[in-house]
């Protein structure tokens, strides 16, 4: 595993001589623009690991995207390899209007002099920050996708967005069930406590094994874009454009015919899948 390899999977030719916010900034938001959030493994019928090596392979060397807690993990490595002061931190996921009862989610926090930073680089779709987020309880913290907030609650920390309105422009969409309709929106909760790859290994095993889980139900693929970004979930494909001076955002979205997912894959994810993808779109809560 080396440090050039992985800036050329997410085109960064800067200087990487200083760990500073700059240079954090522009990888955290080079990594969304070039590497796909996606659980395309598990409809694969191959295995997720937890493995930094193997974890490296796939997604630098293989040119594919994965979940959270493999680009989150590689964030983190190379945020130390390049002498960041990082620390690994689980989170619990907002689904059915309750946060999930375990920490299925990986983060990081950077602190930079003195000040600390969330960087997450794998929530996907219209939730994913571009760059990382002042550790700072109740401030309006604008990006591309909307405000996002932190907040301090006592014994955990929650992020919250607010965005805009979705204006979907093909009729048989506009009640699907993949648009998020809610203005403001929490995603997740955290807490500071430090967290090894293997505190998530039970996690792991769950998100790709139990019948209840998202991620066995749906095959989720999205990038961001300069714009907004692109997803397929199942068979629906989505480009999502925001414009902030409307205050909405427009969402393109149609059903792509199984013959046609590789080429949308391809194309648009830059992704080529060794093994055959088994397409998956049950019912399960999950907007874009």
């Amino acid at each position: 595993m080396n440090l050039e390899d992985y800036f050329r999977r997410i085109g960064f030719h800067g200087s990487y001589e200083k760990a500073d916010l700059a240079t954090l900034k522009l990888i955290h938001k080079q990594h969304v623009m070039s590497v796909p959030f996606e659980n395309l493994s598990i409809h694969c019928g191959e295995r997720i690991t937890m493995d930094l090596e193997v974890i490296f392979n796939k997604i630098v060397r293989s040119s594919r995207g994965g979940w959270c807690l493999e680009n989150n993990l590689l964030f983190g490595w190379v945020l130390r390899e390049m002498g960041y002061n990082t620390t690994t931190l689980g989170s619990q996921v907002f689904n059915n209007d309750n946060f999930g009862p375990e920490e299925t989610h990986l983060i990081n926090k950077v602190i930079i002099d003195g000040e600390a930073y969330i960087t997450d680089v794998s929530f996907g779709v219209s939730f994913q920050v571009w760059e990382p987020l002042e550790l700072i309880s109740g401030k309006d913290q604008p990006q591309a996708a909307g405000i996002f907030r932190l907040i301090d609650k006592g014994d955990f920390w929650v992020l919250e967005k607010t965005g805009r309105k979705p204006q979907v422009t093909n009729p048989e969409f506009a009640k699907s069930s993949l648009v998020n309709r809610k203005e403001t929106k929490q995603i997740y909760c955290f807490t500071l406590e430090p967290r090894k790859a293997d505190h998530f290994l039970d996690s792991s095993h769950k998100l790709q094994t139990e019948p209840t889980s998202l991620f066995t139900n749906k095959s989720i693929c999205s990038l961001q874009t300069p714009t907004g970004f692109k997803a397929l979930i199942g068979w629906t494909y989505s480009e999502v454009t925001y414009k902030p001076e409307e205050d909405v955002d427009i969402l393109d979205m149609r059903d792509i015919p199984d013959g046609d997912i590789e080429q949308i894959l391809r194309e648009q994810f830059n992704m080529k899948l060794q093994h055959k993808l088994q397409v998956a779109n049950k019912k399960a809560c999950y907007t874009i």
